[in-house]
């Protein structure tokens, strides 16, 4: 792991401790005891003592906890013991979800924060790597196998394009589950104002829900963690690629290879992907919380609290694992090695076979029928793929060829240049 990686996690992990989560509490009922002061409820002196005074332990709700068995009311009772008398004012008409909720909002906007920091970052790496690479010949591929010629840099402007889609998804998740609540049991308001919860979400930089039943609906939950989701998903296509691009008989592209790594063992001359394969296997754990965050939906009635328990792991989890998985990945890109004598090698297989379509057309264009012109370009290809042959070299001996193109035509069939003459239009797109 990388001091980036770590410091990274190590941010993130922060906003998910438990002294953290009970901060984020005391900052919801602060924002509460404020909102009654603007209002004229509480006296302004009261607020700004316990603003001062108004502290807690780890350790003392630990100790709470265990008598009382519920975490808010420890809180709460550690809370009040900073307070004396004052504490009167904490907790006026609220129910433990109303802190909870609305705190874990907090939580989940400061760590979408860090992924956003993260997103920027990658996605400023691949534009590096687009622009470093806008001609270098690559063979594209389709179902596994050659297909025909492109660059590097376009595959870069695809993995631009997709991230930037997911950095937008986020974006939108992010600001849909900005969302707090003070509405009391039921959501019914029942002992607060609506006028409270407005000002206390104001505060805290949130909107309050619309409704909200005792609980904020889980859907949003599930939203955000889709997005999550998406990152990871799109984080393995691309590791997936290199991982196939670094294989022995393809070696287009290696991770960098740290002085003194050993990649086996017991076979010194390994090296292999091992941070792409790390970053498939934590995808697969960022897509299964997302689905007990669909499963965290349908609540019994107003309110439940079977959403709780999985929330505790797989949010944090989640937000950590997206963390260190964008440092992670831009970290690889950042070092990653270029071969590009092996991609413009690989171009020129079997004689060049990728340019069949050229030839096909080009053989249409004389007069023959497409499917004429099929089954000559066919029979020339596949004789130099199942016999390790030429292809160009089959073309220029084939009478049914030669009797319509010249060998000066053939020999412009194969260049590769003719397959990067819209590789501009294509950047215009992404890279503006």
């Amino acid at each position: 792991m990388t001091m980036i990686e770590r410091y990274s996690r190590e941010e993130m992990a922060k906003i998910w401790d438990l002294n953290s989560k009970f901060d984020y509490y005391l900052k919801v009922e602060l924002a509460v005891c404020e909102a009654y002061a603007q209002m004229g409820t509480f006296s302004a002196e009261a607020v700004k003592q316990i603003k001062e005074k108004a502290s807690f332990s780890v350790s003392r709700i630990d100790e709470i906890e265990k008598e009382v068995r519920h975490d808010v009311i420890a809180f709460l009772t550690c809370v009040n013991e900073s307070l004396g008398d004052l504490g009167r004012y904490v907790h006026v008409g609220l129910t433990s979800s109303d802190v909870i909720d609305t705190a874990f909002a907090l939580q989940i906007q400061d760590s979408g924060k860090l992924i956003l920091n993260d997103l920027e970052k990658t996605i400023g790496t691949l534009k590096n790597l687009a622009n470093l690479h806008r001609e270098t010949i690559c063979i594209g591929r389709s179902h596994g196998i050659h297909a025909e010629v492109m660059t590097f840099g376009v595959k870069m402007c695809s993995w631009i394009d997709i991230l930037e889609r997911q950095r937008d998804n986020f974006i939108h998740a992010l600001e849909q589950i900005r969302v707090g609540q003070i509405s009391g049991p039921v959501g019914t308001y029942s002992n607060i104002s609506t006028e409270v919860e407005r000002i206390t979400c104001e505060n805290l930089g949130l909107k309050p829900a619309r409704v909200s039943t005792q609980v904020i609906a889980r859907d949003y939950h599930a939203y955000f963690m889709q997005s999550l989701a998406l990152i990871a998903s799109v984080i393995e296509q691309f590791a997936t690629e290199i991982r196939h691009l670094q294989k022995t008989e393809v070696l287009e592209l290696e991770e960098g290879f740290g002085k003194g790594q050993k990649g086996s063992s017991a076979m010194p001359h390994k090296k292999n992907p091992v941070l792409s394969e790390n970053l498939c296997g934590l995808a697969r754990v960022v897509r299964a919380n997302s689905i007990v965050a669909l499963e965290n939906i349908p609540l019994w009635h107003e309110r439940d609290i079977s959403h709780s328990s999985a929330e505790r792991i797989t949010f944090p989890d989640s937000l950590i694992l997206v963390d260190f998985m964008l440092n992670r990945f831009n970290g690889l890109m950042e070092n990653i090695v270029v071969h590009k004598d092996n991609m413009l090698k690989n171009t020129d297989k079997f004689g060049g076979i990728v340019f069949s379509q050229k030839v096909l057309l080009s053989l249409v264009s004389k007069g023959l029928t497409r499917e004429d012109a099929y089954v000559i370009v066919q029979r020339n290809a596949l004789d130099a793929f199942q016999n390790h042959g030429d292809f160009k070299a089959n073309l220029l001996k084939d009478k049914d060829v030669i009797e319509l193109l010249s060998i000066d035509e053939i020999e412009k069939i194969f260049d590769k240049q003719a397959f990067l003459q819209n590789i501009n239009e294509i950047y215009s797109r992404v890279l503006i």
